[in-house]
């Protein structure tokens, strides 16, 4: 079960929440497996919110109770494991059971269909928003830890080779959030995060919106943190059959966000990349195609 029942009625009603029931309907929305399978005490406890608070959020969607919630999570569910008759048990139990070669398949055609789900309209017209407020920016400072490390880097690592205006905030000693302090109005911190999301990287988010500096993130759910920070959001989805979430969809998005302020930097993009080039050959630092040559 990727998404609830009740996704589309939480995303409504969720700006007239108080934050502690925002709070609730975030692990609703972020965790419908758990929903349908806790009992309502530990869903609280690791929401981080009171018991009497998840009843409240029931009552608030027009239900009875809490029960209800977890009655319709807990059918769906049922509904899902009929539906995918092989996807049963954890995930190791599933792969002795199917195999190998079906679990790779069904994590790349999963993967597969995520990232075509990021071309639809919705999505589409996002990506573009934020490439363009990235391109327009003075300087762009780019952040993700832990698993969101990757995508932000890569984004930083296309950036360097069109210009010298990113900022990678990362570095030894836990001095990497430095840098943004000489940023002003006119940056934008680029920043990525899915759940569990790093408090690290939400902190310095909020940091940078209280100086003025625009934010734009990458993260996987529409009232994540991030998202109730930043003035535009790439939303992907983190499913996968695996033990770990996929990171791929956001990887996909540093790539094409990478690609299109490329593309508007114009012919100042171009020397930069051609003045890299010359660095490269320069340093000697790619093996010579004519070294794979095989010697007859």
């Amino acid at each position: 079960m990727e998404q609830g029942p009740l996704r589309e009625t939480i995303l409504n009603a969720f700006d007239g929440m108080s934050e502690q029931m925002q709070n609730a309907a975030r692990f609703v929305l972020n965790r419908p497996r758990d929903v349908a399978l806790l009992s309502m005490r530990k869903q609280a406890r690791q929401a981080g919110v009171q018991p009497s608070t998840m009843t409240r959020l029931a009552k608030h969607l027009g239900l009875g109770g809490f029960d209800d919630i977890r009655n319709m999570y807990a059918e769906a569910l049922r509904d899902a494991a009929a539906g995918f008759p092989g996807r049963i048990g954890k995930p190791v139990a599933k792969q002795k059971l199917k195999g190998d070669h079906a679990l790779a398949a069904e994590m790349l055609k999963s993967i597969a269909r995520q990232v075509t789900q990021l071309a639809e309209p919705r999505s589409l017209d996002r990506v573009v928003t934020a490439a363009v407020s990235l391109a327009k920016a003075r300087r762009i400072y780019c952040l993700g830890l832990r698993s969101s490390h990757a995508v932000a880097w890569q984004l930083q690592y296309i950036l360097r080779l069109v210009g010298e205006k990113s900022v990678f905030l990362d570095g030894i000693a836990g001095m990497g959030s430095d840098a943004i302090g000489g940023a002003c109005k006119g940056d934008v911190l680029l920043v990525a995060s899915v759940y569990s999301y790093a408090r690290a990287t939400v902190e310095l988010a909020k940091f940078a919106k209280s100086r003025g500096i625009s934010v734009v993130a990458i993260t996987d759910s529409e009232v994540a943190p991030l998202a109730l920070i930043a003035e535009t959001t790439v939303v992907v989805s983190t499913d996968s059959p695996s033990f770990f979430h996929t990171m791929t969809p956001a990887f996909a998005i540093a790539e094409v966000l990478g690609a299109l302020i490329a593309g508007h930097g114009g012919d100042e993009a171009l020397e930069a990349i051609e003045r890299f080039h010359k660095q490269l050959a320069a340093l000697n630092i790619h093996l010579k195609p004519c070294i794979y040559k095989r010697r007859l």
